[in-house]
């Protein structure tokens, strides 16, 4: 028998939308996942077994009233799809003009990006690791909605201070647009520096005329509230929620 552990626990977007356009990023507080996934992992393919998913799972359901939540199989890509069109689709961003269908991403330092518009008629949410920033994720989802999203949610994700990448990482970034440098900085060691995720992130959605970006400031890397590939290795993972309000 497997025995729950709740109270589960998230952190919510901090912006002046949430009447219309809930976002929210779960912790690893609660649930029922043992060690080296321990508490609320919610993917089903970092080796955690999968009844303990499967029971994270149903609790997220029970908090969130049984709507129905769109999961992907992320990839590391570039293409966003519309919720409800495949069970489960190969993709990294997802969106949704349906009331009360939530969008889900998982991540363990990745950055999640919620888009919507201010009147709350699409939404989407997606994948932002830095393959995906430098292969061009935000400008697909914003491409594939079919309402310009005016704003942003930026969700806890490794931190730039600790995000150290090498040298083809960062010739990537800056092939793609040199105006991304101020998302870099130098590393202690030669071939060494460290990325900015939402910084990256930030640059790009200004860029598609997304102008109002709010930031949760929070680093997956600073507190074990949060599952951190960088930091454990092997991991759970948490999920970026997004939904239009009924």
């Amino acid at each position: 028998m497997i025995e729950r552990s709740e109270p589960i626990a998230w952190v919510e977007a901090d912006w002046p939308y949430g009447d219309r356009l809930r976002a929210l990023t779960t912790t690893r507080a609660g649930g029922v996942s043992e060690a080296p996934c321990g508490g609320f992992n919610l993917a089903d393919h970092v080796g955690d077994d999968p009844a303990h998913v499967a029971a994270n799972r149903d609790i997220l359901a029970r908090y969130l009233g049984a709507l129905p939540i769109q999961w992907l199989e992320q990839v590391h890509g570039a293409r966003a799809v519309e919720a409800g069109q495949e069970a489960l689709p190969r993709a990294d961003a997802v969106w949704t003009t349906t009331p009360g269908q939530v969008l889900a991403v998982l991540t363990a330092d990745c950055l999640p990006v919620v888009l919507a518009d201010r009147a709350g008629q699409v939404i989407a949410v997606a994948h932002g690791g830095w393959r995906g920033l430098v292969d061009g994720i935000l400008p697909e989802t914003v491409a594939a909605m079919p309402v310009q999203p005016e704003i942003a949610w930026l969700g806890p994700a490794i931190g730039a201070d600790v995000y150290e990448v090498g040298e083809e990482v960062l010739d990537q970034v800056l092939r793609k647009d040199p105006q991304y440098h101020s998302a870099l900085r130098p590393g202690p060691l030669p071939g060494k520096g460290y990325l900015d995720l939402a910084t990256l992130a930030a640059l790009q959605l200004s860029g598609l005329g997304v102008g109002e970006v709010y930031k949760s400031g929070l680093s997956t890397w600073d507190s074990e509230r949060f599952y951190s590939y960088r930091r454990e290795g092997r991991t759970g993972r948490m999920a970026t929620l997004a939904w239009l309000s009924r």
